[in-house]
């Protein structure tokens, strides 16, 4: 299959998901700039997902481009990750309201879900392309994607101390990925452009 169909299936529901998470942001009932004051964890859990939501579509934007065919494991894989990420609307309403150490473990879980399902999709896309493909000596020895579990494995014992501990490791994963990844344009650059 090529991967351009599975691309523009996740684009699709890439595009679902931050819709309805900007659906989940009420207007106050008042006209006012007090008003705006209790959404501010609202507002914040929003831009946390957003962003969060960002970074993996561009990392999986660049997978998807140096895969030169889909297999049924890929698309499983890929299938896997977006049920995490269609999950963000949800964790991010409830801790928006409630910043308390259930709703925030609950979010960093979905969190660390999401993150691991990214890995199980880039390994059955290794395991597709091969040993010597872009995305095997793009990915290298992946510092970023081996701290980000522990950071939110951290966040979510955190939240039951602390959930500004918790949210503050969050952000700090989703600030370690916001520099975008460069490794598939290097890789790509040896390759001379070639997939």
């Amino acid at each position: 299959m090529n991967p351009r169909r599975l691309e523009a299936f996740s684009d699709g529901v890439f595009a679902i998901i931050i819709t309805i998470m900007v659906l989940e942001l009420r207007p106050p009932d008042q006209p006012t700039i007090a008003a705006l004051r209790p959404l501010v964890p609202v507002f914040l859990s929003y831009v946390l997902s957003f962003v969060n939501l960002g970074i993996y579509w561009n990392n999986h934007h660049h997978m998807i481009h140096v895969t030169r065919r889909v297999d049924g494991a890929i698309l499983w894989a890929n299938l896997h990750l977006l049920f995490w990420l269609s999950l963000f609307p949800f964790v991010t309403a409830w801790m928006g309201q409630h910043f308390e150490p259930v709703p925030t473990a609950i979010y960093g879980g979905v969190m660390l879900m999401a993150a691991f399902a990214y890995v199980i999709l880039q390994r059955a896309i290794l395991a597709q392309e091969g040993p010597s493909s872009v995305l095997a000596r793009a990915v290298g020895k992946d510092a970023k994607g081996k701290i980000s579990p522990l950071l939110y494995v951290s966040g979510i014992a955190a939240a039951f101390v602390a959930p500004a501990i918790a949210g503050a490791l969050y952000v700090t994963v989703a600030l370690i990925w916001l520099v975008p990844d460069r490794r598939i344009a290097r890789a790509l650059e040896v390759d001379g452009g070639r997939q």
